[in-house]
């Protein structure tokens, strides 16, 4: 199924694995491209030198184009973009709009550079700017995400830039693929889909608890990070929606002090990167120190299998999942889905409605 964001990328399916925190490690990365979708290797949580190593990792299991996550806003973007460069990685891809200088120099490298947006008017920034490509999340989808539903959004982003859109929020099988190409998109990208696999790390208590959660079981709140974060509703959630705003800002000194160890980044990267995310997001002072609390309690319960310390990002397809399958039989499965799907529409369709429909 040829797309053009199978022609941009060169993978065989027009499927994104996203990068997710913690879960888009070398291992769920290549199989994901070794399945023939586009795996994306998260690297807001390793350090330049981790990046590169992952990297030569997914190399030596694969040899089908994979991209890289980035935060733009990072103070040494600027070094990520050389591991990039220099080791060949085919995507790079932003959760913030990276700026038309570095996507300028991607783009002089021969590297496909996809940001991903929550709002028509970023996806209209970017595309000025040369992206080669957009990916678009709704209000379905898990981590950080919007207030507007895939549905309206992605038609919205589809006529306003004139480059290929990819469809996040709200997808896990092969209709919401023909859904998605329907409304204009160049294909689809799956987070907890693709987490919810047997090539994925994260422990197999934590991914019990995905696959008995409900989509009731899905919320929203802002009480990790002072911004809206879609997880699974669990007692520390709970707890964490009833505590107060000393006791938050406390937790996020001592998670940022984690952070700081874990990561190998000085006080003083921090406090770069701080100001940048500041300014970037128009952000309090109190937003950017809870910002340190996201990555480890992430890392509580995608690493370390502790639910009861850590939060689980989640898309509200959570509550649709049920197995566990590798990425190459869900790749398989979601393409199968798909052409069953198209298979089954009608042949042939009127030109135009009936005036009345039949009582």
């Amino acid at each position: 199924m040829g797309t053009p964001l199978t022609e941009l990328t060169g993978v065989r399916c027009p499927i994104v694995q996203t990068g997710m925190g913690w879960v888009a490690g070398p291992r769920l990365v290549s199989a994901s491209a070794n399945a023939g979708a586009l795996g994306i290797l998260a690297s807001a949580t390793m350090s330049v030198e981790q990046l590169r190593a992952a990297v030569r990792e997914v190399k030596s299991r694969t040899d089908a184009p994979f991209g890289v996550n980035l935060r733009a806003d990072a103070g040494d973007a600027g070094e990520r973009v050389d591991v990039i460069i220099a080791e060949g990685v085919r995507v790079a891809s932003f959760a913030l709009a990276p700026s038309e200088a570095l996507i300028g120099r991607l783009k002089d490298a021969g590297v496909v550079v996809i940001p991903s947006v929550g709002a028509r008017r970023h996806a209209e920034k970017v595309a000025a700017w040369g992206a080669d490509a957009v990916l678009v999340q709704g209000g379905e989808g898990g981590g950080h995400t919007g207030e507007v539903a895939t549905t309206v959004l992605l038609p919205q982003v589809v006529d306003a830039v004139d480059i290929p859109v990819v469809a996040a929020g709200g997808f896990h099988d092969g209709r919401g693929l023909v859904a998605a190409l329907s409304y204009g998109a160049a294909g689809i990208a799956m987070g907890t889909r693709f987490l919810l696999t047997s090539d994925s790390t994260v422990p197999d208590a934590v991914k019990a608890k995905y696959l008995a959660a409900a989509v009731k079981d899905v919320t929203v709140t802002t009480r990790v990070d002072g911004l809206p974060h879609r997880m699974l509703r669990t007692e520390l959630v709970d707890a964490l929606e009833r505590s107060g705003r000393a006791a938050a800002l406390l937790r996020a000194v001592g998670h940022a002090a984690a952070f700081k160890k874990e990561s190998g980044a000085s006080w003083a990267t921090l406090v770069r990167d701080g100001l940048a995310m500041k300014h970037g997001k128009e952000l309090t002072w109190s937003q950017v120190l809870l910002a340190a609390n996201t990555p480890m309690m992430l890392k509580s319960s995608m690493v370390d299998g502790r639910t009861d310390r850590g939060v689980m990002a989640s898309g509200q397809v959570a509550g649709l999942i049920d197995d566990l399958p590798s990425c190459a039989e869900l790749v398989d499965r979601v393409m199968a889905e798909a052409h069953a799907t198209l298979k089954s529409l009608p042949k042939s369709l009127p030109k135009s409605l009936p005036k009345s429909l039949p009582r």
